[in-house]
């Protein structure tokens, strides 16, 4: 019970051990995986295409994919539907596809029987808006990167659209919650410029991903709110 945020209403923690700990007294998950997946899947379900979370990008991808009757998203960010948010514009509606990702796809299926949603800083709004029709009780949680080691690598942008998300919410904030708020209002007006510079961002730019940045570094431009049910996010009707 220490860790889990419990007398509050808004929560906020990180990784596999924030779900563990937030979810299972949660009314609502909201997954925040700003570089890219969250983008990614709020752009591809307000295409009306419909994706299908996968926690590891190996042979067994393939075999899911087939199994839902879904195509496999590329490993290679440049080719076909990937994890770059540029890449899936232009989905077209009804597509079915499986987007492996060790963070936020892994931590969306960790959450179980929690409603779960994935937000961003495009849709930050509105998915705070349609969160509290599930209840009074929130866990936001920022998925994070991994170092070579695979440990959490706490990331900036996470923090960001977590506290993005928060921002918009009405409850007790948990002193983590408090915290998320507090670095993006402090961060607001230079989203842009700021997940340039951040550790996630440079990554991108240096392998040639700068539209990926920008798209995910904008704000409040999307009501897509992607619900997972069934194996699968879609967008709320």
């Amino acid at each position: 019970m220490i860790f889990d945020q419990s007398e509050f209403d808004l929560r906020c923690e990180w990784g596999e051990w924030g779900v563990a700990k937030l979810a299972p007294i949660s009314d609502v998950v909201i997954i925040v995986d700003v570089l890219s997946f969250s983008t990614c899947v709020e752009i591809a379900t307000n295409n009306k295409a419909i994706v299908f979370p996968y926690p590891w990008r190996d042979e067994s991808a393939a075999e899911y994919a087939k199994s839902v009757q879904a195509e496999l998203a590329s490993s290679d960010r440049q080719q076909g539907y990937s994890l770059s948010p540029a890449t899936l514009v232009n989905i077209p509606a009804g597509t079915r596809l499986v987007l492996p990702s060790p963070n936020g796809s892994n931590l969306t299926l960790r959450t179980l029987n929690t409603p779960t949603l994935a937000g961003c800083l495009r849709n930050c709004g509105a998915i705070a808006r349609n969160a509290p029709n599930y209840g009074a009780k929130i866990a936001v949680i920022p998925a994070g990167e991994r170092w070579e080691d695979g440990s959490l690598r706490p990331a900036w942008e996470d923090l960001i659209g977590a506290g993005a998300i928060l921002s918009y919410l009405e409850g007790k904030l948990s002193p983590e919650a408090e915290a998320a708020v507090a670095v993006f209002q402090n961060w607001r007006d230079s989203l842009g410029d700021a997940l340039k510079q951040c550790s996630s961002g440079k990554e991108l730019i240096a392998r040639g991903f700068t539209l990926d940045v920008e798209i995910a570094a904008a704000l409040n431009v999307s009501n897509c709110i992607p619900v997972f049910a069934d194996g699968a996010y879609s967008v709320f009707p």
